[in-house]
């Protein structure tokens, strides 16, 4: 993650709307029960992500690492009344720890699960996106936005997490691993592709978002 002074972290975080009851408990949870809890959006992101989509307002929304739902259920407090998440986790054993959150967060008509591999679910949706989440397997961050970029209307958005992956897009590409290199095909590719604008945000581990044109 970004480093940050504890003390200006503190002061961001004091000066941002609360998290919800809900989303206290699911972080504190995750943080007890979940292996790698640091995957958690957490708080400032998830109020990022809130309020990109009270800007954006988008209907249909993909994420792509449902991970333990906070992000979701941030997204499914943004987006309007008629919106809909469906968000996709390749590991099902997460399933029975997000699904009593969704419900206690009362969004089990806005938040719709999906369990496998990205890769093979998304094909088979056959839907538009106004917004794509992109969290998944960093090494697959290329393929996910070639997989979805058709998928997704015109003036739609593209948000990919860990852009900056702990500051490792830094360093020398043949020397580092294949999840730091996928990080950095794809802010290469993503600089590069005029069918986009794009800025990259140094919000927690980095966040790029990118507008369709």
């Amino acid at each position: 993650m970004m480093n940050i002074d504890p003390a200006l972290e503190k002061y961001i975080l004091d000066h941002t709307e609360p998290e919800t009851e809900v989303l206290k408990e699911l972080s504190r949870q995750t943080h007890v029960h979940i292996y790698h809890p640091r995957m958690l959006s957490g708080h400032l992101q998830g109020k990022v992500l809130k309020m990109l989509c009270r800007m954006i307002k988008p209907v249909n929304v993909l994420e792509i690492g449902t991970y333990t739902g906070y992000s979701a259920i941030c997204m499914a407090e943004g987006i309007p009344e008629n919106g809909k998440i469906h968000t996709i986790e390749i590991n099902d054993e997460l399933e029975e720890f997000v699904k009593p959150f969704i419900k206690k967060a009362g969004f089990e008509n806005k938040i719709k699960l999906y369990y496998g591999d990205a890769l093979e679910i998304i094909p088979s949706m056959k839907l538009k996106f106004d917004l794509v989440f992109v969290d998944g397997d960093k090494k697959q961050y290329t393929e996910y936005y070639n997989l979805v970029f058709d998928m997704v209307n015109k003036g739609g958005y593209i948000i990919a997490d860990n852009v900056l992956w702990d500051g490792k897009v830094l360093e020398d590409p043949g020397k580092t691993d294949e999840q730091t290199r996928g990080i950095m095909k794809f802010n290469e590719l993503v600089q590069n592709d005029p069918r986009v604008e794009n800025a990259l945000f140094p919000i927690r581990d980095g966040i790029m978002v990118m507008r369709k044109k």
